[in-house]
């Protein structure tokens, strides 16, 4: 929304065309979502990571459940590419097993 007031403004060319006005708004909303939605899954494995170094494993369990299943999603509506989003599991998932 903040591209599209900016454009309005003249801070950069201004679409005229009332599909352009639309595309600007759909782009912008649909960038502002994957962005989110990638922040929440980079803050997950954040959040798994803090707990192996923490030493709870219950938690750090309880949190690899939740990152597995935000990488999974974000596989599947292709923020990432398949080796990837296994690299990440893979390394989570062997960093909680390895947990004393």
């Amino acid at each position: 929304m903040l591209k599209l007031i900016l454009l309005l403004l003249g801070g950069e060319k201004v679409p005229t065309i009332k599909s352009e006005k639309k595309r600007v708004i759909v782009n912008q909303k649909k960038n502002d979502s994957n962005n989110m939605f990638k922040a929440s899954m980079k803050s997950s494995i954040k959040k798994v990571d803090n707990a192996c170094k923490s030493k709870d494993k219950k938690q750090a369990q309880d949190l690899l459940n939740i990152a597995i299943k935000r990488i999974d999603k974000a596989l599947s509506k292709g923020f990432i590419h398949k080796n990837t989003a296994n690299r990440y599991k893979t390394r989570l998932t062997k960093n909680v097993n390895n947990m004393e």
